[in-house]
């Protein structure tokens, strides 16, 4: 079961178990109103708390659900259920709460956060807008400015600055989300704490400046963005509404004009393109080299160095008889007696003919290790290693894709670099460069500055191509 109820003395427990990040599947979002049912019939349970297993509180929609047809109980309905629940109700957080695993919370009566935790409404950044009550409830707690500010940016809010804004009402030294929601609930029963229920919280004042000030920002930042100025609506709504019901109607109707939104199509595209860039096809039970060498300088080594105490790994400046890999410096000089793989960082725009080779785009936002010559496997444990040592890294083989779409927008004026690399982006795929086609956009977007809304060029290209066969 995704989620259980259960009594402890006079508290009762809904504690969800979704591993890895307790993502609200349609089994949660069923689980929560059965356990909810369950523990508002439970005569002896004169309170209740949610809380979550794991490393985290929920910590967002389940992308495994996404493009399919939405199952009932939707999201919104479940926090409606949970908001009007007759018990006092707290939600104990810890890890993150984001997107609707935030807005579970701002459903309940009285929210406990473990110290570390960090909260948000990162929609805005799959081309969405909080859909499940977010809008609605969150400036009733924090006002239109900062509801503005935290939901256009999608930015994450440690419990510190969420305690100060009144999103959490308290911040606690215990151990376990059990412990917290269990102290905090007898907290609120025995009156030391107040329980609010945001929905019944009068609707945020008027702020005309700052909505005026937030639109200015986005036409001036991101003008050809289409969610984040859905997201002022909303907000708006929950100034201008008769009630929660109907704001929570407006909120509504914005998010599903999101949805139908080709932005939000490409966002979500590049969002499961940043997911395991760095992992070669077929390559199983692999694992980062522990001891690495650094040979030479580079600006690269500086940022390796700050990572590798956290990821356990032991860099060097010189080779030693423990040594499992080398990053070798430009114009730096490697071993020849060498019995171990060897990754040379090498310029963008030079080229070479290395087993292995770290092209760093330009901005040092990416990474892409090629491989011309390697095993597979030594190219997926040295991708392992760098992605450890805190680096973005996409995999390919044979020729760079930096260097290709590198080489395509040099040629090409400032007007048409877009296009110049949708059309390196096909020719880079029917080379089979890239192991998914999704590289492509991720490195022109991190690394050139494709515009993210559209996808990436490929995507771009594909669906031009797919237009005109139509």
């Amino acid at each position: 079961m995704s989620v259980h109820y259960q009594r402890h003395g006079d508290i009762g427990v809904i504690q969800i178990a979704n591993p890895p990040v307790n993502a609200l599947s349609h089994a949660v979002r069923s689980g929560l109103v059965d356990a909810l049912k369950e523990g508002v019939a439970d005569a002896d349970a004169k309170a209740l708390v949610v809380l979550a297993d794991g490393r985290t509180f929920i910590a967002g929609a389940d992308i495994r659900e996404f493009g399919k047809p939405p199952q009932a109980p939707l999201l919104p309905d479940v926090i409606n259920q949970l908001e009007a629940c007759p018990k006092p109700l707290i939600a104990a957080l810890h890890g993150t709460a984001l997107g609707g695993g935030l807005e579970v919370a701002l459903g309940c009566h009285y929210r406990i956060a473990l110290a570390g935790t960090r909260v948000g409404l990162p929609e805005v950044k799959l081309g969405l807008l909080p859909g499940a009550g977010g809008t609605q409830r969150l400036p009733r707690l924090v006002g239109v400015e900062r509801a503005l500010e935290m939901i256009t940016s999608g930015r994450f809010v440690e419990a510190e600055e969420a305690l100060e804004a009144g999103i959490i009402d308290a911040i606690s030294d215990a151990k376990t989300p059990l412990e917290a929601g269990l102290a905090a609930a007898q907290e609120v029963l025995a009156g030391a704490q107040t329980p609010r229920i945001t929905g019944q919280l009068p609707a945020p004042e008027a702020n005309p400046q700052a909505i005026t000030k937030t639109l200015e920002h986005l036409n001036q930042q991101s003008p050809e963005l289409f969610s984040p100025f859905r997201i002022v609506e909303a907000i708006q709504a929950c100034v201008d509404a008769e009630s929660l019901e109907d704001g929570l109607r407006r909120e509504r109707e914005l998010f599903l004009a999101c949805m139908d939104s080709p932005q939000r199509a490409g966002l979500i595209h590049l969002f499961f393109a940043a997911r395991s860039p760095h992992l070669v096809p077929d390559v199983e039970k692999a694992s980062a080299f522990k001891h690495v060498a650094l040979i030479g300088e580079h600006p690269l080594f500086e940022r390796l160095q700050k990572a590798a105490q956290k990821a356990g790994i032991s860099l060097t400046s010189a080779s030693n008889e423990a040594t499992e890999l080398c990053l070798l410096a430009p114009n730096a000089t490697q071993d020849s007696l060498a019995n171990y793989p060897v990754v040379a960082l090498e310029e963008i725009g030079s080229d070479s003919d290395t087993a292995l080779s770290l092209i760093i785009a330009e901005n040092g936002q990416i990474g892409e290790l090629v491989n011309v010559s390697a095993e597979p496997l030594t190219q997926q444990r040295a991708a392992l290693t760098l992605k450890a040592l805190r680096l973005n890294i996409v995999v390919s083989q044979q020729k760079s894709i930096l260097r290709a779409m590198h080489a395509a927008i040099q040629q090409a004026s400032a007007s048409e670099k877009q296009s110049a690399l949708e059309q390196a982006s096909i020719n880079i795929a029917e080379q089979s460069f890239c192991y998914r086609e999704s590289d492509i956009d991720l490195l022109a977007v991190e690394a050139f500055g494709y515009p993210r809304h559209l996808g990436g060029p490929h995507r771009q290209a594909t669906l031009s191509t797919a237009a005109k066969d139509v």
